[in-house]
């Protein structure tokens, strides 16, 4: 969304921040978008907090350590995610065909519909095309805004690390672009790893988007703090224990074993109020359209069973779907990453 001067080069990387892991993806294009090479570092605590960098410097030693290691292209496009990052459909009323005249329009509607002061928010918009209203045909874009001081704080981890900052975009936004939209009518997307991260999207674009915290990362810090486990320890018990498999049938220390499924089922339940309320929002605005299908990416979907508990807990049908890829591990926390490698439309 937060478009830089294009570069003669050709390959971009995918980066995107969560508040528990970095991943960096590259990819290919043809029709669909293939991930052809990825890595996924763990961050220490507190260097992100619910998606928003703490510690540019060290954000900035982990992300130089993780491209040196993986001889990544230094250029990226970065993808952020958090709370605080407001994104609006808007209906302008009246059809603007030229560019210059549409982002002016959007600039005089925004501060309507975004609560926070404009001169202290980076602004961006994309849009998605002519629609139909009750009162007639009408503009439609996506406006996002967010603190200026929270992308000066992310550019400049980037930038400390000597990687070339291409654009900044939401992850959400490459989610979707990952996975593919559907042609017909809108679909929920959830990405779940650190943070919660949910979307809707139509064949035209990203209609909404909202962050929230909690996650895996969340529930493997319950389990950590419980059972006085690492929190990588944590995450291998909960994909070896998962929520399908009869805990009785599963080998390991049965306290353990019990525990795990305790906070796992503890955290889908939280998950699924907090992916409600969301779509909840979502459907009190006036343009809202009608949800069709839901999808699950993230790291959730390596918890075996974990996609069908929450589909009974949303009493709604959802698919575990990660980035097409050519056998490259961790694909799932890997997906928002691979669609932040390919640019938004202009």
């Amino acid at each position: 969304m937060f478009r830089k001067k294009r570069s003669s080069q050709t390959s971009v990387v995918g980066l995107e921040l969560d508040p528990g892991h970095i991943a960096a993806a590259e990819v290919s294009v043809d029709g669909s978008i293939t991930l052809t090479r990825g890595a996924v570092a763990e961050l220490k605590p507190g260097i992100m907090r619910d998606g928003e960098v703490a510690d540019p410097i060290a954000l900035a030693e982990a992300l130089k350590a993780l491209f040196e290691e993986h001889q990544l292209p230094k250029r990226v496009r970065l993808g952020i995610a958090h709370q605080r990052i407001v994104v609006r459909s808007l209906d302008l009323n009246a059809v603007i065909d030229d560019p210059k005249a549409l982002a002016a329009a959007v600039r005089a509607a925004a501060p309507d519909h975004i609560p926070m002061p404009m001169d202290e928010a980076v602004m961006d918009f994309q849009p998605l095309g002519v629609v139909q209203t009750p009162s007639g045909m009408k503009s439609r874009v996506v406006v996002v805004a967010v603190r200026r001081e929270m992308v000066e704080r992310a550019a400049a981890a980037v930038q400390g690390a000597g990687l070339q900052l291409e654009g900044i975009d939401l992850s959400a936004f490459g989610m979707v672009r990952a996975l593919g939209a559907e042609q017909d009518g809108a679909t929920l997307y959830i990405n779940v790893a650190g943070l919660l991260n949910v979307a809707v999207a139509n064949a035209d674009g990203c209609l909404f988007t909202r962050a929230a915290g909690g996650g895996v990362d969340a529930i493997a810090q319950t389990l950590a703090e419980r059972r006085g486990l690492t929190r990588e320890h944590s995450r291998q018990w909960m994909t070896h224990v998962g929520l399908q498999t009869p805990v009785a049938e599963l080998d390991g220390d049965p306290d353990l074993v019990a525990a795990t499924r305790s906070v796992l089922e503890e955290g889908v339940h939280q998950l699924a109020d907090s992916v409600r309320n969301s779509l909840n929002f979502y459907r009190t605005q006036e343009n809202s359209e009608t949800v069709e299908r839901a999808v699950v990416t993230g790291a959730a979907v390596d918890v075996p069973g974990f996609v069908a508990r929450l589909s009974d807990q949303l009493a709604m049908p959802l698919e575990g779907r990660v980035v097409d890829s050519a056998d490259v591990a961790d694909a799932g926390r890997l997906t928002a990453a691979a669609g932040l490698a390919v640019a938004a439309r202009p």
